[in-house]
């Protein structure tokens, strides 16, 4: 005789396991003038809890919140079967070590931002941000439905780690500066803090770039160990005091004009979930994509008001000479990024390509709206 297949037996007549302990408790019966309520039903879900280390300051608004959203729609959405417990800069492991915690299994999950790992593979950084390049919204669409989101498995399988776009600040500010910048030769020597391609363009142009992490920044600019930083936009850039230590505050930004964060997952862990588990954390990621763009853009106008009407904040922007200089260098760096080696020059191919499609529907779709809103 064969033997039964608990499992099949289970999911015959579409009845799951807690309708059958239901069934046999008699919990669907009538009653026969028993009283006794029936049993609650069992919950007989495992619970896995799961390490998340991030780039961030414990708990700081907007890239903090970010990640504890994914984490708390990925427990509702598994009922419980997954518990991420969440890991600020340096608490688990040191910032910017995050990447490697994951890749090796001393933790499960990251929540960061790419560039940082462009040590590693400079393709890394094209699904972070890219100077002059895509807003978030491009950047996403090139990811969802150009092939981007392919590439970027590829590479990241490579290092033991399946990653995924989870949140975004919008468009990012210039930065703070303790002396205006007028001209191009302003950048000469002067030390800012600044991670990514956006950091190769300033090295370009002779600014020293530095790669600090968030909750070092206010110490090294209050230090004179730094000249400049940019950080996130207003928002953010409130909650350090950045202010206090720096006179001008540039925008719009030339180097982040859509940063996408990122969630990260070892990949033998990312194996052993189920389907349903995997789809759980997909659709919190994507719900963050949305929630994290509308509350910067709404917390941003905010912040902005504050910095200049209670904190005398004097706003600048760059001239169009500085523009036109950095647009032009910021395509010589990225043509030498994208043809460093073969992995990165598909990613630099398949993103520029999908930019000048962005750069073409712009012109008649919010680029083109932003430019007479105000006529």
């Amino acid at each position: 005789m064969k033997k039964l297949d608990r499992r099949k037996l289970l999911a015959a007549g579409g009845i799951g396991l807690s309708g059958l302990i239901a069934s046999c408790s008699g919990a669907n019966e009538q009653s026969s003038g028993n009283d006794t309520p029936a049993s609650p039903a069992v919950n007989l879900k495992k619970t896995r809890h799961l390490n998340m280390v991030t780039s961030w300051p414990p708990q700081f608004p907007g890239l903090g919140t970010a990640a504890e959203r994914i984490a708390e729609t990925v427990e509702k959405l598994t009922e419980g079967s997954l518990q991420i417990k969440l890991f600020g800069a340096g608490e688990l492991v040191p910032a910017h070590q995050e990447f490697d915690a994951v890749s090796s299994g001393a933790a499960d999950i990251y929540h960061a931002t790419e560039y940082y790992w462009q040590g590693k593979s400079k393709g890394f950084a094209f699904f972070s941000a890219v100077p002059f390049g895509m807003t978030s919204i491009e950047a996403m669409s090139w990811m969802e439905f150009g092939g981007g989101n392919e590439l970027w498995q590829d590479l990241s399988k490579q290092f033991n780690v399946v990653s995924m776009a989870g949140g975004s600040t919008g468009s990012q500010m210039g930065g703070w500066f303790k002396k205006e910048i007028n001209t191009i030769d302003d950048f000469r020597g002067l030390v800012m803090r600044i991670p990514g391609f956006g950091g190769d363009v300033i090295k370009a142009v002779g600014g020293v770039p530095k790669l600090l992490a968030g909750g070092a920044i206010y110490q090294a600019l209050q230090s004179g160990a730094i000249d400049a930083t940019e950080w996130v936009g207003p928002w953010n850039d409130l909650a350090f005091g950045f202010y206090r230590e720096a006179s001008y505050y540039y925008g719009p930004g030339f180097h982040e004009p859509g940063p996408i964060l990122s969630l990260g997952v070892n990949l033998d862990v990312w194996n052993s979930f189920s389907d349903a588990e995997r789809f759980a954390i997909k659709t919190a990621c994507n719900q963050e994509n949305t929630l994290s763009m509308s509350q910067y853009n709404w917390e941003n106008q905010q912040a902005l008001k504050t910095l200049v009407d209670e904190h005398g904040v004097q706003m600048r922007t760059f001239s169009d000479d500085i523009w036109r200089i950095l647009g032009n260098v910021t395509k010589d760096v990225l043509s030498d990024i994208g043809n460093s080696d073969p992995t990165t020059k598909k990613i630099y191919d398949s993103y520029m390509s999908a930019l000048s499609g962005a750069k073409r529907m712009s012109q008649y779709g919010d680029g083109g709206y932003l430019r007479v809103r105000d006529l």
